[in-house]
């Protein structure tokens, strides 16, 4: 269930310039805008595509320190310490990990001083055993998926 060149042209084409309608994708891409609008209906029903909202930057936000918390959770208490996990605003992401810990989460702060209260807020929870913290330095590679559409659609 890949992709092939066309989808990557307009994905790469929506990454750049989300804003952009069918029909002017349409006419970037030189195909009818009925094969775009088929298009990004397949991507969407795939999840390929899985929206078009705005990129934002909580440093632009007041959010400036992040870190990313390894932690150990009690066997049994997965769903509970997720449930505990999104409560927390300063919480952006949470994959489950093998190895060391069994969660790795991505979470941001006002300040080195205002992580220890995100810190503390997060493993405040009977489900969460111990907590080994990072804080990011800055971030040479974002996230990204563009090279990975090229590759996908070779």
């Amino acid at each position: 269930m890949g992709i092939d060149a066309l989808d990557a042209r307009l994905i790469t084409l929506l990454a750049q310039e989300p804003r952009l309608g069918v029909l002017e994708c349409s006419r970037r891409l030189g195909v009818a805008r009925g094969t775009v609008q088929a298009r990004l209906d397949r991507l969407r029903d795939r999840e390929v595509i899985r929206g078009f909202g705005p990129q934002v930057d909580p440093a632009a936000l007041g959010y400036p320190v992040t870190a990313f918390a390894t932690l150990e959770i009690r066997q049994g208490q997965g769903p509970d310490v997720r449930r505990h996990l999104a409560a927390v605003p300063e919480v952006l992401e949470v994959h489950t990990t093998t190895g060391h810990g069994d969660m790795l989460c991505r979470m941001v702060a006002r300040s080195n001083a205002d992580l220890q209260r995100v810190i503390d807020r997060v493993v405040d929870f009977a489900g969460i055993v111990r907590a080994s913290t990072a804080i990011a330095m800055e971030n040479p590679v974002p996230y990204r998926v563009l090279p990975l559409v090229q590759q996908a659609a070779d």
